[in-house]
């Protein structure tokens, strides 16, 4: 086969599957631009900053020197509302604890009703609960958070999905259905057909090297078309 005949069937066929991505880089891309990016991350329906409850100091009865006595190694401690209550959350090298701030006692897990409680307080919508659901292991959409966790899903057609920390009832991460189609769009976009967490994979260095090959056969063609001109034009 002459040389001119490969760089044209090299050309052609990676040209068809480079501008196939190209469609799928400028429709995903499309999508992103769109929808703001301030709706995909739920900003919109949920308090960006925990739940409205007043945290109630004048109800504080156990001074944080206490707690400090009571754990080794502790890393941080903060006061937080739960459920009306204020809690110490303390980070020590043991895990996390949640101190009830007016007896002094460790709060156990958030029950089921506790979880749909605190998901009720942060959610803005007016849409029911739908499900209520401790997880053993994270789910694909919250890869990267320790498990276990609080999924608690609303009603409706964009399924908001609020996950909680069994421990501390704090807000880990909120999903919907638009976040989950930004998540699918994304991974085409950045070519993670493997869906790993490294956008740096082998298949954008697969896509460079043939798009290389593309415009090297190219010039190529444009070279020998020239010359087969010339040669024409000569006889």
């Amino acid at each position: 086969m002459r040389p001119a005949s490969i760089a044209r069937k090299t050309h052609k066929w990676l040209a068809l599957l480079i501008g196939i991505q190209a469609l799928i880089w400028a429709l995903s891309g499309l999508y992103m631009v769109v929808v703001p990016i301030e709706i995909i991350h739920g900003d919109h329906f949920v308090h960006l900053h925990g739940p409205q409850q007043p945290l109630a100091l004048d109800r504080v009865r156990v001074d944080i020197n206490q707690v400090r006595q009571a754990y080794g190694d502790i890393r941080s401690v903060r006061l937080k509302s739960l459920l009306n209550d204020p809690h110490y959350v303390v980070e020590h090298g043991g895990g996390v604890t949640l101190v009830n701030a007016v007896t002094g006692t460790e709060r156990p897990p958030l029950s089921g009703r506790e979880a749909e409680d605190v998901a009720r307080t942060l959610y803005k919508g007016k849409a029911a609960v739908g499900s209520v659901t401790l997880l053993a292991e994270a789910p694909s959409e919250i890869r990267g958070r320790a498990a276990p966790v609080w999924q608690v899903r609303f009603e409706g057609w964009n399924d908001h999905t609020l996950y909680l920390s069994p421990v501390t009832g704090d807000l880990l991460a909120r999903r919907h259905n638009l976040w989950r189609t930004f998540d699918f769009v994304w991974m085409f976009h950045i070519m993670d057909y493997a869906e790993r967490e490294d956008v740096n994979n082998p298949l954008v260095r697969v896509a460079t090297i043939a798009a290389s090959i593309v415009m090297i056969s190219g010039v190529w063609l444009l070279f020998y078309s020239f010359r087969r001109r010339r040669a024409a034009a000569a006889r």
